[in-house]
């Protein structure tokens, strides 16, 4: 009897609370994080009636498209799709062009004060873009480079340069040198090898660095909402900040929240459909550096 007894007791104590605590707290913070995101796409399709309510109307039951037909009735919003792409495709295509030759060199060949150009690259990696703001803005002025797309291309390769070059090495530290070593063997200059072998066997760090290069020139704020002023001209985030609605004291959050999930969109897909490679090349970035 004493033993029947100890079972329950036995097994209420060896009741494993990981068990519970860990799903719950992934999904506490699974809802601390796709809330607003949740909460702004169900205000994109509310009627102005559910935005406006009191209390607030969380889960609507009518749904609506006009906030989107708006959005692209009443401003050239496909315009603005179409020059953030231009823009953000450029600068990272420049960055990948200028840092891959770059991370390669450092990699690879034993340069004078290596160490020193390396802390250079951390330190303006880690430096707040918007303080360069004055300083390019006069140079915006002085080069007459005002709603000039260049305006834009420039700083964002230059500001992501860095993050290229930190990750593009790390990778080219962990590819065996016996491989370039028959390269060259076989005839292969340096250009040659860093074109049709090296680059080929890092694509994960290409398509890593490059995505996050997007991501920052497509979400950038303040240098395209002061260098660059022509309609036309005005990239996604300028859009959004300057919709207004009928009246001077309305806010017009559907449209909004309708601007903001365009514009977040694309950036979703890229990432879904080269979340492998973006893995890939983070951990390996991890590793050495």
């Amino acid at each position: 009897m004493a033993v029947a007894q100890n079972q329950p007791a036995q097994a209420s104590s060896s009741f494993n609370w990981r068990k519970i605590i860990l799903p719950l707290s992934v999904f506490l913070v699974v809802v601390f994080f796709t809330g607003p995101v949740l909460w702004q796409l169900l205000t994109s399709f509310k009627v102005n009636a559910d935005i406006s309510a009191v209390p607030s109307v969380y889960f609507p039951r009518r749904l609506t498209f006009d906030h989107y037909l708006s959005l692209f009735g009443r401003r050239p919003f496909t315009s603005y799709i179409l020059n953030s792409a231009f823009v953000s495709i450029t600068s990272t295509l420049l960055a990948l062009a200028l840092g891959a030759p770059a991370a390669y060199a450092l990699a690879r060949l034993r340069l004078p004060g290596e160490r020193f150009v390396l802390a250079g690259v951390l330190i303006v990696t880690l430096f707040p873009a918007v303080l360069l703001f004055l300083g390019l803005l006069e140079v915006v002025r002085v080069t007459d480079l005002g709603n000039n797309y260049l305006a834009l291309i420039l700083p964002y390769t230059a500001i992501n340069l860095p993050l290229t070059i930190l990750v593009m090495r790390s990778f080219f530290q962990q590819l065996p040198k016996d491989l370039e070593d028959s390269a060259r063997v076989d005839g292969y200059n340096t250009v040659q090898m860093l074109l049709r072998i090296v680059l080929p066997m890092t694509l994960p760090a290409l398509v890593t660095t490059g995505i996050l290069t997007f991501i920052a020139a497509w979400n950038e704020f303040i240098f395209a909402l002061t260098f660059i002023t022509r309609e036309s001209m005005k990239t996604i985030p300028v859009a959004t900040a300057q919709l207004s609605g009928a009246s001077v004291f309305e806010i017009p959050y559907g449209p909004i929240a309708a601007a903001t999930v365009v514009g977040t969109l694309p950036l979703v897909v890229l990432v879904l459909l080269f979340q492998r490679k973006i893995v890939q090349g983070l951990t390996a970035g991890a590793v050495k550096g």
